[in-house]
């Protein structure tokens, strides 16, 4: 109930800027090396949706937007146009993009996942939020019909009608949006400088729905 299932309006997230975020804690030693942790086991994404208001139409509906989620109480679906595809944003989404799991001929529900990969490390990331109509799943390599499998886009799990064999290998392909919220409870226009080219600060943070 502290989310509801509607899109940031497109066409101001488009200009908005952000990015993923890390928590790392740095302990310098007496010796001049470093000691460094992960404080946190994912990262979370931040947002400035004001930056993409170009006009006094734009700066309406985001207050619309605003006020019906109230402030920070109701979280939403965010497009991030840098990454909101299991294959690069320049690419067809194919069945295969991302492996999301190992069938074992009872297991019949896999939650949907995006890898970022570099240098031989990876980071799995749980994607949530599916755009509904976007799904692709295959199970050893051979997609499937959409009749066989169902996709929660409130949670990203998947479901087959049947298990899929044990040692099959399940993937799918996908677009995605990220669960956020306002990260203020003042909207704060000034329309005289807006005029003159100033755009409000509109913070937006992922939220772990």
């Amino acid at each position: 109930m502290s989310f509801h299932e509607i899109r940031f309006p497109t066409n101001i997230a488009l200009g908005a800027t952000g990015g993923p975020e890390r928590r790392t804690e740095i302990v310098t030693l007496g010796s001049g090396a470093e000691e460094r942790n992960s404080a946190w086991a994912h990262s979370r994404r931040r947002y400035n949706a004001g930056l993409g208001t170009r006009s006094l139409d734009d700066v309406h509906a985001l207050i619309g937007f605003f006020e019906a989620r109230h402030g920070r109480l109701y979280g939403f679906r965010w497009k991030d146009r840098a990454d909101f595809k299991s294959c690069a944003p320049g690419a067809e989404v194919t069945a295969t993009d991302q492996a999301i799991g190992t069938g074992d001929g009872a297991t019949s529900a896999f939650q949907i996942v995006k890898a970022y990969s570099s240098g031989g490390v990876s980071y799995l990331r749980t994607i949530r939020k599916p755009v509904a109509g976007s799904l692709r799943v295959a199970v050893d390599g051979v997609e499937v019909a959409g009749a066989a499998f169902s996709v929660d886009a409130t949670t990203g799990i998947v479901s087959f009608a049947v298990a899929p064999v044990l040692g099959a290998a399940v993937s799918a392909g996908f677009e995605f949006d990220v669960p956020v919220r306002f990260d203020t409870d003042f909207l704060e226009i000034n329309l005289a400088a807006f005029e003159a080219g100033s755009v409000p600060n509109v913070p937006v943070i992922e939220v772990g729905v």
